[in-house]
């Protein structure tokens, strides 16, 4: 998960330093406390760039290697995932001394814990990704004054934390180093192809669009805790970038220097976009991960729900049949497993399934051929490698093709 910047020509790579500054006498962790050695690749559970002290004492609950963080006027600042994974808790009943709580299971035994939150915006069983914004800084439970309560936990016990392959030292600040990327892909450029891309989780959030001689487009919008979201809004073959704000619940969709907003969704949901009546213009929608169910708005605002996958399934979507209409799709991150479905002419739904990718990938789609079918893709994040599928259809069992290169910030 370290900021370095691969292959984007044409692009300024955003370096977040990790130098611990002392504030003051340092609150020491238990010395006998057991040293245990994470799988997991922990980051900071803020927003990249931004900086917060941690502190601890040896009567800390439930252990002196729990991190208080705490920075100036931080209620309702946003926390983020330190690590990928899923949830595995999110109390939003301030009934407990971690008051509202969030538990992420990173797999190996391994899980983070976030408590004393104002509000939540994650649901148990939820896939997140790292960086993705799981609630706000709050005073709840068992608390005397606003701040994050973090622990990095083996088989539920708080061990040493580490950030950024970093041993902590407690009573110091940081900068967070928690700078993601997130795979986009669309028709960007006027051409019949997609392109694929990424989205920079920063301060001012930018789509970063690799052109077909390496270079980049660059288009600045959002901030470090919006989600991206691309359609073609204006039905003109090109399509533009978007954002959604889980906190209001709202899509701001760029056409030119214009920008629309819907409120839309709840904020434990997931945004998509794409065609929903074969028109020419996108509409938007979510994936609720609480029911495993897309909700698609149409342009005059009614809604309509597809059931499809689980509640840690990822939302890919496309044309998988070149009919004009996106489709809907899921991807299991454990399995590599897409599951696509498509309605027929007579309305008889069908779903294909194709295994691609490595564990931990994260799904693109997008006609990587110009045949008007929708294919896959996988964004690795250890390594920022996109590699790109490319079969008669989506749902065709061998590929013709397969095309990697690299692109973005690894982690």
């Amino acid at each position: 998960m370290r900021g370095t910047t691969i292959g984007l020509a044409g692009a300024t790579a955003l370096a977040v330093g990790l130098a611990m500054v002392p504030v003051g006498s340092a609150a020491t962790a238990d010395p006998s406390a057991r040293k245990v050695t994470l799988v997991t690749d922990y980051e900071m559970p803020f927003p990249c760039g931004q900086t917060w002290s941690g502190t601890s004492r040896r009567n800390h609950s439930p252990s002196s290697l729990a991190i208080d963080w705490n920075r100036a006027d931080d209620i309702d600042d946003p926390v983020v995932a330190s690590a990928p994974g899923v949830v595995t808790t999110a109390d939003k009943v301030d009934n407990s001394g971690y008051g509202r709580w969030v538990v992420i299971d990173h797999g190996n035994g391994e899980d983070s814990l976030y408590a004393h939150l104002r509000t939540i915006t994650v649901t148990v069983g939820q896939r997140v990704d790292q960086g993705m914004q799981i609630g706000t800084v709050g005073s709840t439970g068992n608390s005397t004054g606003a701040h994050l309560h973090f622990e990095e936990r083996k088989s539920r016990t708080v061990v040493q934390p580490f950030l950024h392959r970093l041993q902590f030292r407690f009573g110091t600040s940081l900068a967070s180093s928690n700078c993601v990327d997130v795979p986009v892909a669309g028709k960007w450029l006027n051409r019949r192809t997609a392109s694929l891309g990424v989205y920079r989780r920063a301060k001012a959030g930018q789509f970063l669009i690799r052109r077909p001689d390496g270079s980049t487009l660059a288009k600045q919008m959002g901030t470090v805790t919006d989600e991206p979201v691309v359609g073609d809004w204006e039905g003109n073959g090109v399509v533009n970038p978007g954002v959604w704000t889980p906190a209001t619940r709202t899509f701001q969709l760029r056409i030119g220097s214009r920008t629309t907003r819907i409120v839309y969704g709840a904020a434990t949901d997931k945004p998509v976009a794409g065609d929903w009546d074969g028109d020419g213009t996108w509409e938007v929608g979510v994936r609720r991960p609480s029911t495993s169910t897309f909700l698609l708005r149409s342009a005059t605002g009614s809604s309509r729900s597809v059931r499809l996958g689980d509640a840690n399934d990822l939302p890919v979507l496309g044309d998988w049949d070149g009919d004009g209409v996106t489709d809907l799709g899921v991807y299991d991150q454990t399995t590599s497993r897409f599951t696509l479905r498509k309605v027929d002419d007579e309305g008889t739904v069908w779903l294909g399934a194709i295994t691609f990718g490595a564990r931990g990938d994260l799904p693109v789609a997008g006609d990587w051929d110009g045949n008007g079918r929708t294919d896959l893709a996988v964004w690795t994040p250890s390594t920022a490698t996109f590699t790109q599928r490319i079969a008669t259809t989506a749902t065709t069992a061998d590929a013709r093709s397969l095309t990697t290169f690299r692109y973005g910030r690894r982690r």
